[in-house]
């Protein structure tokens, strides 16, 4: 026993440690041999683990974890919670934060008008900065790196004629900074991503009615003056028509191809039943859906295709027109409803049926799917579209406007549909593309929307809700810690990120917040002095995270252990050889 260390019987010592914060347990192990003799007693970690991170005693460990002691220690020590750098090169709020696939770069964009490019090394320094105001942008938005890092999508609001505001992207080489091409997107919040290489997502909005409009989802080549009589630098992939102001917004890609091995299983039942036959860990469930509607208490469900109840769209419309001409409708319809009413009928004869079998069921299939908010009741994105992506869809060839259509076929539909009862302010992919966390902020219970250009209140605490994209299932665990205070016509995006174990996300009460994804616990409070707006985890390091916020700031954030690593390997000076030159001198 080290001298000084009294010996307590194990059931005192326990009692204590639970009183102590980790770091002095961790800081005991290391003078007191009593201490690491029961350090790796598993019955006293698993109680001080649940005790200590407040987990219910349901949860299994991790199924990645070799001890109780070890899980206690990654939770402590793997974190990025300890601030290590302040980037503030930005003079005004900074948006947005990505990283390349690689890790040696970021970008970030900010309401100065500047894309601005960073190496990622010992510390991080600036490389780049582009400033996009001779283009006529308000301020860059969004940014993403494309899967090689070759080429850097930079989205942004643009200031056209009569000072209207649309989005616009750009395309930049990190070959040698140089603005490639730029393509118009409407409404700018769509900002874009990359389908592959060198294709990229934009949008365009139609008007058709005073709340109806039609969104054009369009694929670009990033490459604008390739054209030939072969391939197009633009092609049209879908037409999907909004009802009640409602439009498509935050469009994403998730790549089927990685769904049957995914890093981590948020589902216990399935991560137990993997264990048995395999190491890989997965966060779904193979069960058939049930088609669900929204009850109290309001949760996410899948939404049917409008039915037409067994009459023909062309009949309805007909007869909802016989039924105005000769008084029948009662009582009186308003205007928007009788916009509304003609929308739904006229989409029902006009729309092409979804595609057949949206769940892949091979795990080397090449479809991808193409993620966004939507809404059917209100202008504020309440719901999310999918989309499948087939691989013949994938490429600029072909046709500008796509395949050729039957009058019937005017409009696409959306292959599935996710009701969040909520405005939606957030949305990621986690790194395998197998689950879509999204922040939305709760409509009331019971609400009902009268009016689509008023919507309901909604709550200041900000729910993370995790979707398993191979079931289409909700994995009903919502993330809670954060919170954000403006109204539906103010609300803004928060944008989150999600690595191997962690998901972190933005908020508006000047903190961002990491949670463990396997333990569904809040990890940390990373402090700035203004709202949150974007995080950002290296991809291939975990223990670095990224926050930007409205003071201006990027601040770099690293674990304990890390820290103590990168400590560990910087130069230190040489003192003996110091002291033999200073003697030499004298």
């Amino acid at each position: 026993m080290d001298a000084g260390c009294p010996r307590l019987p194990d059931t005192v010592l326990f009692e204590i440690f639970l009183y102590l914060d980790h770091a002095d347990v961790l800081s005991v192990g290391l003078v007191c041999q009593q201490w690491r003799a029961v350090a790796r007693d598993e019955f006293l970690w698993k109680e001080l683990f649940y005790r200590y991170y407040r987990v219910s005693r349901d949860v299994p460990r991790h199924p990645g974890a070799v001890s109780w002691y070890d899980e206690f220690q990654r939770l402590y020590d793997t974190i990025p919670c300890v601030e290590v750098q302040a980037l503030k090169e930005h003079n005004d709020q900074v948006l947005h934060l990505s990283f390349s696939h690689s890790g040696c770069l970021f970008a970030s964009c900010s309401k100065d008008c500047t894309v601005k490019i960073w190496s990622n090394e010992l510390d991080i320094s600036l490389q780049h900065s582009s400033n996009m105001r001779p283009y006529n942008w308000s301020y860059t938005q969004f940014s993403q790196f494309n899967s090689d890092d070759s080429l850097l999508l930079v989205s942004g609001v643009f200031v056209g004629p009569h000072n209207s505001s649309s989005g616009e992207i750009a395309v930049i080489s990190m070959e040698n900074f140089t603005l490639l091409s730029r393509v118009r997107n409407k409404p700018y919040d769509v900002f874009g991503c990359w389908l592959n290489e060198t294709n990229l997502i934009s949008g365009n909005l139609h008007r058709i009615g005073r709340i109806t409009s039609c969104s054009v989802l369009w694929l670009n080549n990033a490459f604008q003056g390739i054209e030939s009589e072969n391939v197009n630098v633009v092609k049209r992939l879908f037409k999907i028509q909004n009802l009640n102001a409602s439009t498509i917004r935050t469009v994403m890609v998730a790549d089927c191809s990685r769904y049957d091995s995914p890093d981590l299983l948020l589902d216990y039942e399935e991560q137990l039943a993997a264990s048995s036959t395999c190491p890989v860990f997965d966060l779904g469930s193979d069960s058939e859906e049930e088609e669900a509607k929204p009850k109290p208490p309001p949760e996410p469900a899948v939404q049917e295709l409008p039915d037409a109840g067994g009459v023909p769209a062309e009949h309805g419309l007909q007869q909802l027109f016989d039924d105005i001409m000769e008084g029948r409708v009662g009582p009186a319809m308003t205007e928007t409803e009788l916009e509304t009413k003609v929308a739904e009928l006229f989409v029902r004869n006009r729309t092409k049926p979804p595609e057949p079998n949206l769940l892949p069921t091979d795990s080397k299939s090449k479809t991808k799917y193409l993620i966004f908010t939507t809404g059917c009741l209100t202008y504020s994105p309440h719901q999310i579209g999918i989309k499948r992506i087939l691989p013949h869809q994938m490429t600029t060839a072909g046709p500008v406007l796509g395949e050729e259509r039957r009058s019937d076929e005017f409009f696409d539909s959306l292959d599935h549909v996710i009701d969040i009862h909520g405005h939606i302010i957030g949305m990621g992919l986690s790194p395998d593309h197998r689950y879509l966390y999204v922040n939305s902020r709760a409509w009331p219970r019971d609400c009902v929307i009268s009016d689509p250009m008023q919507p309901p209140p909604i709550a200041e605490e900000i729910d993370l809700h995790v979707f398993d994209l191979k079931t289409m299932k909700e994995v009903k665990r919502a993330l809670r810690a954060h919170r954000a205070y403006t109204p539906n016509e103010e609300c803004f995006f928060i944008f989150l990120d999600v690595s191997r174990d962690f998901v972190a996300s933005g908020a508006e009460d000047r903190h961002g917040y990491i949670w463990d994804r396997h333990y569904n616990i809040c990890l940390a409070k990373l402090q700035h002095d203004n709202v949150v707006n974007s995080v950002a985890f290296s991809p291939v390091e975990q223990e670095l995270l990224l926050t930007a916020s409205d003071d201006t700031t990027i601040k770099v954030w690293r674990s304990p252990r890390a820290v103590r690593v990168r400590q560990a390997r910087r130069p230190r000076p040489r003192k003996l050889l110091f002291s033999w030159l200073m003697n030499q001198k004298s």
